[in-house]
C-alpha cells in the first residue's frame, strides 16, 4: 500500500543549483495508463470495463508497451497530467516556464520569501556581480524593517480592523513596495501542472531559449519526464524543427520597443460591423459576469504600455491574452511608484542605487557588460515595454479583475487605462466595463490574501 513516505517521485538535482520533482501521486492508474484508456475507449465500444480487466491483468508497463501505437501520439497526451516543482530558479526561469497560454501552476510570492536567506542566482560569478547583488539584498532588508512602522503612521488602524489582518495588510504592502529592488536573478519556486503533449511542445522550444539556465532546467524537465512517463518522452528531434525554433527565439523571442509609454496604447483590429451585432448581448451583461466566448469573433486589439517588471509578473498571469516576454533593461527607467512609497531617509540611498553614481557603494548599471545575462542583475522596479493582445471577452475581464483595489497599484493603474479605452473603442455597441476607477488607497484586505494552516 502507498504511504506518503514511500512514493517514488522523480528528481533531478542540476548542477546550477535548481531542483526538479516530478509528483508521484500514488495513483495506480498514472497519467500514461489514464490517457491511454481514453485513447481505447474511442475506438472500441465494448466499455471501459474491458479496458481496466486488461491494465489489470498486464499492469500498467506492458499495458502501455501493448497499445501505445498507432494512435495519434499528441493527441493522447493530451488525456494524462502531471504536475512538475521546480525549485531554486531565478524569476526569469519562472517566467519563461509560465510564457504560455496554456501554463496551469503557481509560483511563490514574494511576501512569502525570505530573501535575507534566499539564494540570488549570479550566473557571472566575479567579486563585483556578488557585491552588486549583496547591496541590493541590504538595501531591500533594511526597507523591509523600516516600511511598517512608516506605514502605520501613513494608514493607522481603524476602529473596526482587526489587528492581525491589519498587521498582515501592512507587512503586505512593506514586501510590495520592496519587491522593486530585488533582483530578477533572486531564486524562487514553482509548480507547473501540465498534461504530457503540453509539456513536450513547451520543453522543445524553452530547450532553445537564449538564457542558459533556462535551457539547462528544461533538460533537466526533460529528463525527469523521460524516466515518470517513458511511453510519452523519449528525447527524438527533427532537425529542422529543431533549427526552426533556435532560429526564431535567437531572433524574435524578447520584445522591446523605444516608443512605449507610461499611457497604454490600443490598436484595434475589430471587425466592428461584426460587432454592431451583438449589442444587446453585451448591453445585457451584469457585473461579476463574463461576455460570451464567441465575441472573440469579432477580433482582437492590442494594448501595449510601459510596466514595471514586478507587476508584470502579476499581468503574466493571465492565460486568455497574448503577450510578448520584455527584455528587462534600466532603459526606461524603475517606477515612481515605488520611490515615491518608500520612507524619506531611504529614498536619496535608493536613487544611487538604482541609477549609479560615482561612489564605489553604488551599483550603478552591468548591463552593457552582460547582454541578456544582465537581466538577473536588475532590479525589478524598472519599467519593460509590453504587449498584449486579446479578444473582447479576455481583455474586458482583465481590466475588471486587475482594476480591483487589491491589485498592485502599477498594475491597477494599466488595467483602469485599458478600461476607459474599451468603452471609448466600443461602448457604442453596447459594451460597459465595470472596472473601478477609484483611486488607489491602503485596503486592509490584502491581508486576508494568505494561505493559512489550520491545526
Amino acid at each position: 500500500m502507498y504511504t506518503i513516505q514511500n512514493l517514488a517521485h522523480t528528481e533531478r538535482k542540476l548542477e546550477n543549483g535548481a531542483e526538479i520533482l516530478v509528483l508521484n501521486t500514488g495513483a495506480l492508474i498514472g497519467p500514461e495508463a489514464d490517457a491511454m484508456l481514453q485513447a481505447l475507449h474511442s475506438r472500441s465500444i465494448g466499455g471501459i470495463r474491458s479496458h481496466l480487466k486488461v491494465l489489470a491483468e498486464r499492469g500498467p508497463e506492458k499495458f502501455m508497451s501493448t497499445f501505445y501505437v498507432g494512435y495519434g501520439h499528441k493527441s493522447i497526451g493530451d488525456c494524462g497530467t502531471c504536475t512538475i516543482f521546480i525549485e531554486n530558479v531565478s524569476m526569469l526561469c519562472a517566467k519563461a516556464i509560465q510564457d504560455n497560454p496554456l501554463y496551469s501552476g503557481q509560483e511563490a510570492s514574494t511576501r512569502y520569501i525570505d530573501f535575507a536567506k534566499q539564494r540570488f542566482i549570479d550566473p557571472v560569478g566575479s567579486t563585483e556581480s556578488g557585491a552588486h547583488l549583496e547591496r541590493l539584498r541590504a538595501f531591500y532588508l533594511r526597507g523591509i524593517q523600516l516600511l511598517p512602522s512608516e506605514l502605520k503612521t501613513r494608514y493607522p488602524r481603524q476602529p473596526e480592523e482587526k489587528e492581525a489582518v491589519y498587521e498582515k495588510a501592512i507587512n503586505a504592502r512593506a514586501f510590495d513596495i520592496m519587491r522593486a529592488f530585488l533582483p530578477a536573478g533572486a531564486a524562487t519556486n514553482l509548480a507547473w501542472h501540465t498534461n504530457l503533449r503540453q509539456a513536450a511542445d513547451h520543453l522543445a522550444r524553452l530547450r532553445h531559449h537564449p538564457l542558459k539556465e533556462v535551457r539547462d532546467v528544461a533538460n533537466g524537465i526533460e529528463d525527469a519526464l523521460c524516466i515518470a512517463f517513458p511511453n510519452s518522452f523519449t528525447k527524438k528531434r527533427y532537425d529542422a524543427a529543431e533549427a526552426y525554433a533556435a532560429e526564431w527565439i535567437r531572433s524574435s523571442y524578447w520584445y522591446g520597443s523605444a516608443d512605449a509609454s507610461d499611457t497604454v496604447v490600443m490598436h484595434d483590429a475589430m471587425d466592428h460591423e461584426l460587432l454592431k451585432r451583438y449589442g444587446a448581448v453585451m448591453s445585457r451583461r451584469p457585473a461579476r459576469s463574463e461576455l460570451p466566448k464567441f465575441l472573440a469573433q469579432c477580433g482582437t486589439t492590442r494594448h501595449e504600455f510601459l510596466l514595471d517588471f514586478g507587476s508584470y509578473r502579476d499581468l503574466q498571469r493571465q492565460r486568455a491574452v497574448s503577450q510578448r516576454m520584455p527584455l528587462l533593461t534600466t532603459a526606461h527607467g524603475i517606477h515612481s511608484w515605488y520611490l515615491d512609497n518608500l520612507p524619506e531617509v531611504m529614498r536619496l540611498e535608493a536613487t544611487r542605487l538604482m541609477f549609479g553614481g560615482n561612489s564605489e557603494e553604488t551599483s550603478g548599471s552591468v548591463e552593457h557588460l552582460l547582454g541578456d545575462v544582465s537581466q538577473y542583475y536588475t532590479p525589478m522596479g524598472y519599467r519593460v515595454p509590453c504587449s498584449v493582445s486579446g479578444d473582447l471577452p479576455a481583455l474586458v475581464y482583465l481590466a475588471e479583475l486587475r482594476s480591483q483595489q487589491t491589485v498592485h497599484a502599477t498594475l491597477r493603474l494599466i488595467a483602469q487605462q485599458m478600461a476607459r479605452l474599451l468603452e471609448q473603442s466600443f461602448g457604442r455597441y453596447g459594451l460597459t466595463v465595470f472596472a473601478d476607477h477609484e483611486p488607489t488607497r491602503f485596503d486592509i484586505k490584502r491581508g486576508t490574501h494568505d494561505i493559512v494552516r489550520r491545526d
